[in-house]
């Protein structure tokens, strides 16, 4: 099964590999400068030579990163059972969950650093602004989807609407709720990283900042590989809890398989 599994990514990774030598091959052959577009072994190298700075940088965007989504999963849970419990509160707030993924952070983001300073927490705002609502969303769906012949069965015992919710309603949403978090996931680093480029002390925001200020370009690809690094270990960390988490749903989406 295991290795069933890591050929599935086989194709994945032959296409990496091709684009990344069509790349060095493009960037060596002269088609561009390297102060534009460097090559990837000069990536690796800036991320090798420059690796501390990163390393710090990193720590910082990572707190950020991990607070926030924190943070967003209990606010987006939170909303997702009120936007169950309640019609009235879904047809009130739903809208407004909608618009507020309209604002464009590029504007929000600067009256944040006004209203709040440049301290962490207006990159945990900016974090939940960009994470709370695929797991709302993702969350209030799945309480929405439970089979109504089981709300039926706890009814006719008498149970009330919370322990339907704790019984039934929340462990048949799992699954979606993760589908939601590991969507938010993706997004938290990139979150971390735009409130850092708006004011902040520390981050790789600030690193790339100033890398992009100093013709660096090199040094920003590198911060670059660290982010998407990041959010896939993010990816990968959501998809296990959910293995651990729910046992049962991956043994019979293998079965079904």
């Amino acid at each position: 099964m295991k290795l069933r599994k890591l050929a599935n990514y086989g194709p994945a990774l032959v296409l990496i590999l091709a684009l990344l030598a069509l790349w060095q091959l493009y960037v060596q052959a002269g088609q561009v400068s390297p102060l534009f577009l460097p090559a990837p072994t000069a990536i690796v190298a800036a991320l090798a030579h420059n690796w501390p700075i990163i390393y710090d940088n990193t720590l910082q965007t990572l707190l950020e990163t991990v607070l926030g989504i924190l943070l967003a999963t209990l606010f987006g849970l939170a909303m997702a059972i009120l936007l169950d419990v309640s019609s009235w509160m879904r047809r009130a707030i739903y809208p407004l969950l909608v618009i507020s993924q309209t604002i464009p952070m590029i504007a929000l983001a600067p009256l944040l650093l006004i209203w709040i300073g440049p301290d962490i927490r207006s990159k945990l705002i900016v974090v939940i602004i960009y994470c709370f609502f695929p797991i709302a969303v993702a969350c209030a769906d799945g309480l929405a989807s439970v089979e109504p012949e089981l709300i039926n069965l706890l009814r006719s015992m008498r149970a009330t609407r919370w322990q339907i919710l704790w019984m039934v309603r929340l462990p048949a949403a799992l699954p979606s709720f993760f589908s939601g978090l590991r969507i938010a996931a993706t997004y938290s680093v990139v979150g971390a990283i735009f409130g850092e480029y708006v004011g902040a002390e520390k981050g790789l925001g600030i690193y790339m900042q100033r890398a992009t200020n100093s013709f660096a370009i090199a040094q920003v690809f590198a911060a670059i590989v660290v982010t998407a690094v990041l959010s896939l270990l993010l990816f990968g960390l959501v998809s296990l809890i959910e293995r651990i988490a729910l046992p049962w749903y991956h043994g019979a989406t293998y079965r079904r398989a």
